[in-house]
């Protein structure tokens, strides 16, 4: 099952529906309207669920409440993270808008089941995971290892690791720059057209402006790889064992390579320490992890939550906040109080 089409015979009566069937092809059509990864979840999503309501004689599609109810318990039953019970429930609901079909994710008793479902984690322990912050210190120990090397790899990770920090891009943002997206102010410092994030969709793009030493860092790793006259080169591209740029490729480099970097930086950066995970994750840098890092250094420094919003082109609060909220304990009302009063 490769395709929403795939699904279309899934419905209660068990025959095809002419008009579920159009809908359903005309969302398939129109399937660049979301990101990549969105539409890869949706599939993975629609197959779990598809696979659940067989093995349960329960409808897919159209889903009732009482099944959307079951298969967000049995979500839970298996261990699965309130966060990827809300992801099924809203992709779910979102493949049932998009086929003319009301949500059951509107019925009061699946509202009440989520809350069930959250109260039932919260009250167990179960806390929202975040990525390990890789920080300004952090990125200081990494160019004491690696400005000087010979090797085309770690310039290209630090390079790499310079931009993630600097501009607060996500790693498929990063992942995507190309050569062409550079250009230099009159002071020499880089320029980049990032084009489009996960979160701004417009023409205009968006511009981000490295610091004099990232600018340097990434300039060292374009000429180094022979990058400088190759416009539709991606930037971050392989290299070889051999120490050579393999091919001047035009597809941006897979997440677990990307990834690779992050690792490949923690060692070169002395960090040892393993952190305590979250069902398994975040036990070290990761693809996230230069964000989380940089969002705290600015709360740090007292930066508004508005500027560190817009330089990590968040468009919701909340998200900020669970990121510094370490950061941010101790500036509270009542602590700036009390310590004012024992002055």
């Amino acid at each position: 099952m490769n395709d929403i089409s795939g699904f279309t015979g899934l419905l209660s009566s068990g025959a095809p529906d002419d008009d579920l069937t159009r809908k359903l092809a005309a969302f398939v059509r129109h399937r660049e309207a979301f990101s990549p990864n969105t539409w890869r979840q949706l599939l993975s999503v629609m197959r779990i669920c598809w696979r659940w309501s067989q093995e349960n004689q329960r409808t897919f599609l159209p889903m009732s409440p009482e099944d959307m109810q079951d298969y967000l318990f049995h979500l839970q039953a298996i261990g699965r993270a309130t966060s990827t019970i809300s992801v099924h429930a809203a992709l779910l609901s979102m493949l049932h808008r998009n086929a003319g079909l009301v949500p059951p994710t509107v019925s009061p008793d699946v509202v009440r089941a989520r809350k069930k479902i959250n109260r039932i984690a919260v009250i167990s322990g179960e806390r929202t995971g975040q990525a390990v912050p890789f920080c300004r210190p952090d990125l200081n120990r990494l160019d004491a290892a690696w400005s000087h090397s010979s090797r085309l790899q770690q310039l290209r990770d630090l390079a790499f690791m310079h931009i993630a920090y600097s501009t607060l891009l996500r790693m498929s943002e990063l992942s995507r720059l190309r050569v062409r997206d550079i250009s230099l102010a009159v002071d020499g410092r880089v320029i980049l057209d990032v084009g489009w994030t996960k979160t701004i969709l417009q023409s205009g793009g968006i511009v981000k402006a490295l610091s004099a030493k990232s600018s340097r860092r990434l300039s060292e790793w374009i000429t180094a790889a022979g990058l400088t006259d190759k416009p539709d080169a991606i930037i971050f591209c392989p290299v070889h064992r051999s120490n050579r740029v393999t091919r001047l490729s035009e597809i941006p480099m897979s997440a677990p390579c990307l990834e690779d970097i992050y690792r490949r930086a923690r060692q070169a950066a002395g960090e040892t320490k393993s952190h305590k995970t979250n069902k398994g994750r975040y036990a070290s840098w990761s693809g996230h992890s230069a964000r989380v890092g940089a969002a705290q250094d600015m709360a740090r420094k007292g930066i508004s939550i508005a500027q560190i919003m817009q330089e990590g082109t968040w468009t919701q609060t909340q998200t900020v906040m669970r990121y510094i909220r370490m950061v941010e304990a101790h500036r509270g009302a009542m602590v700036s109080m009390m310590e004012a009063d024992d002055d």
